[in-house]
């Protein structure tokens, strides 16, 4: 079974818990999770099969994401994948999980952040000093109000 359909699975069963999977010298989370962590430490989601939105981090990053989801008061669990999925670490914060409420300012979030970076990926593409300078006029308009 893929790691997308396993997390698939365990999120069914921990809806409120930011799951963090552990594959190979990376972590990963999916879904709703992978929008925390982009929104929390401006990580870059990628759309993986099925859709499926994956944001990710090297190893040597895990304790300053423990310590921010702990600060936060995020549930959250660390699945090892090449341990059969056995769950090294879990920390619950009972009725003090704020894990919905993130996501929901995650989500906005990060849905403009995506907006924002295909504006630039246009702009950087087409690269139109004329398209450019009319962006900077609004911008700087609004600062003037």
């Amino acid at each position: 079974m893929s790691v997308v359909n396993m997390a698939k699975n365990i999120k069914e069963i921990h809806p409120n818990d930011l799951v963090i999977y552990k594959v190979g010298a990376f972590y990963n989370s999916y879904g709703k999770d992978a929008y925390i962590l982009s929104y929390l430490f401006e990580y870059r989601i990628k759309e993986v099969e099925l859709n499926i939105s994956v944001a990710g981090f090297p190893k040597n990053a895990i304790s300053k994401v423990m310590a921010r989801l702990e600060r936060e008061k995020i549930n959250y669990m660390i699945i090892d994948t090449r341990n059969n999925y056995d769950v090294d670490k879990k920390e619950e914060f009972g009725n003090l999980n704020k894990y919905t409420e993130i996501f929901e300012k995650s989500h906005k979030t990060v849905n403009l952040r995506k907006r924002v970076y295909k504006i630039e990926e246009k702009l950087l593409k087409e690269l139109d000093i004329e398209k450019i300078r009319k962006i900077e006029n609004m911008v700087y308009e609004s600062r003037k109000v």
